[in-house]
């Protein structure tokens, strides 16, 4: 049976779509539509059905496509088994800003010290943008948000962080009331377009409170808590660890009713032929979440 035919069920699969699946192995929908009938043969079973304008599995396809993923994982360490000669030198990993600059530093410290020859490309975007791009494989990793919705079997997430929303405030309102603050101070917002952004904005909504000025708005944290540090003003933003923001006179105040915390870790794709790698990055990456 080729695994290449497997390769190519499991992406129709993952997708939907003949046509998708072919694109993104660079043949035509009627070379993939030909290995799958070729995988039925073989298996003496119906494995695809239309479901309106897509393509699903029946129940025996869903069956093998379980099994698909665990039946390629380990052909790809076989493979890299055999040619260890030829070892993978890259690993393409993605990053939010938040990671960028807290965890990832020592995480990468902690891998390049296991894999001095091993170069690491590194790409900062948002969450979702680093999804997609880890599931048409042009990223082997990401550091991001949890996606805010079902993914596919073929995508793995591990939580590395949990951040809760905090007040950010000069160090002389270190005991004030964190509402009172947001009211009538001026207030640094956190980018709305972004997932810690939306829920502060959604909190403060919640609560009823109308800033008295909003004078900022961006999406860098450090940059915000370097601006509540100038006596700008404050902000609602999620509770980072950064070594970066340590020697800043700013007090990071809790709120009266916690909201649901901030969460990002590690995103990769099961099958990837950079699984080893992959693995002990997420290691050094749970090593760093823990400092």
């Amino acid at each position: 049976m080729e695994t290449a035919y497997l390769k190519a069920f499991a992406l129709v699969v993952e997708t939907g779509s003949l046509a998708e699946a072919a694109r993104r192995l660079d043949v035509t929908p009627a070379a993939i539509s030909q290995q799958i009938q070729v995988l039925e043969r073989e298996l003496g079973s119906k494995l695809l059905g239309r479901a309106g304008r897509t393509v699903a599995p029946t129940e025996s396809g869903s069956r093998l496509a379980e099994r698909c993923i665990s039946l390629l994982r380990e052909v790809d360490s076989l493979r890299g088994w055999v040619n260890q000669a030829d070892e993978i030198r890259e690993l393409r990993i993605g990053t939010i800003n938040t990671a960028l600059h807290s965890l990832l530093p020592d995480a990468l410290a902690r891998f390049t010290a296991e894999h001095p020859r091993v170069s690491v490309y590194i790409q900062s975007a948002m969450s979702g943008e680093l999804y997609d791009a880890v599931k048409r494989s042009e990223l082997d990793a990401a550091v991001c948000l949890h996606p805010p919705f079902p993914m596919p079997k073929a995508i793995a997430w591990e939580l590395l962080r949990q951040e809760p929303l905090v007040v950010l405030a000069a160090e002389r309102d270190r005991k004030a009331d964190p509402h009172e603050l947001l009211r009538t101070r001026p207030l640094i917002r956190y980018d709305r377009t972004l997932g810690g952004g939306k829920q502060a904005d959604a909190y403060l909504r919640k609560a009823g409170i109308s800033p008295s000025q909003e004078r900022f708005e961006l999406s860098s944290l450090l940059a915000i808590a370097m601006m509540v540090d100038r006596g700008l003003g404050v902000s609602l933003v999620p509770d980072i660890a950064s070594p970066l923001t340590s020697a800043l006179h700013i007090a990071k105040l809790s709120l009266p009713s916690e909201p649901e915390p901030r969460r990002f870790g590690v995103l990769w794709r099961r099958t990837s032929s950079r699984a080893s790698l992959i693995g002990s990055f997420l290691e050094q990456a749970r090593l760093a979440a823990r400092l």
